[in-house]
């Protein structure tokens, strides 16, 4: 049996249709503001592999709230990865390129110096030390830009906005790579199965779409996709203020990913024309 943690997320919803069988633990059955609590969920049920599909993700609010945020996104999966090697339990750990300080324009490689540039990235970054101190078999899977039919993401948000509007103003100077959960939850699954037979596999890797595009760019294309007449004028983030520093570079190396599951690169713009249909349909 798999246990997720998340069941109402972007990836823990892709999860389910991948695996119906696995079981998922949403914030009734086991909340992330209490550590210990999910780590008694995964010695009570003792799994095959344990996912960590769940998050503190509002970037901004973790600016006003880092205590929350840590306590989620840091402790909680450092309390499931510590009852995961008590019990030789594979742990995949979801991470994000905000570790990284967002620099440079090359694709930052899972042994880059890490650097992040707020809240949000600290939090997560705790989470990652957490795991690799608990010493179990783990992987910390990290990536960007995520989207899909479901729950608050970019592509869901242009739709809306570009059917109400003439124009929108999007920023051109964020270069990322966005990613399909769906791409997401496979590379968990696949990751937690091959690390039962191969521990030796731990590590830290990133799964990241291609190709590479700015935010203005992807807005394109989804209003493109979707035949919507709103035009994206493309502005610097400097002209579009957040309370967190979003990273400029939001590139990242999967080449490992590669090289040790066979998992390739997601194509993004594969994947949108049925995102997109399957929000339509509500």
């Amino acid at each position: 049996m798999i246990l997720v943690f998340g069941k109402t997320g972007q990836v823990a919803r892709e999860l389910a249709r991948l695996r119906p069988d696995a079981t998922f633990l949403d914030r009734a059955a086991a909340d992330l503001d209490d550590p210990a609590a999910c780590a008694a969920a995964i010695r009570a049920r003792a799994p095959a592999a344990v996912i960590n599909a769940a998050a503190f993700t509002a970037v901004d609010r973790a600016e006003e709230d880092e205590a929350l945020a840590t306590t989620i996104n840091g402790e909680a999966p450092t309390a499931m990865a510590e009852a995961c090697a008590a019990q030789r339990i594979p742990f995949v750990q979801i991470s994000t390129d905000y570790v990284f300080d967002g620099a440079g324009a090359a694709p930052f490689a899972p042994d880059h110096p890490i650097a992040p540039l707020g809240a949000y990235g600290r939090s997560k970054l705790a989470g990652e030390r957490g795991v690799q101190a608990a010493g179990g078999v783990h992987a910390i899977l990290r990536t960007s830009w995520v989207f899909s039919a479901h729950g608050a993401n970019f592509v869901r948000t242009m739709l809306r906005l570009g059917a109400a509007r003439a124009s929108l103003r999007v920023v051109d100077d964020q270069i990322g790579g966005p990613t399909p959960a769906a791409a997401i939850a496979a590379a968990c699954l696949s990751i937690a199965e091959s690390l039962r037979a191969a521990p030796e596999k731990r590590g830290i890797y990133h799964i990241a779409g291609r190709p590479e595009i700015s935010w203005a760019g992807f807005a394109r294309a989804i209003m493109d996709e979707a035949g919507l007449a709103c035009a994206i004028d493309a502005i610097p983030s400097a002209d579009y203020p957040t309370p967190a520093r979003r990273p400029l570079n939001s590139r990242l190396d999967c080449a490992t990913l590669a090289a040790e599951f066979g998992l390739g690169a997601p194509d993004w713009r594969a994947a949108l024309p049925g995102i997109i249909a399957e929000i339509r349909k509500g």
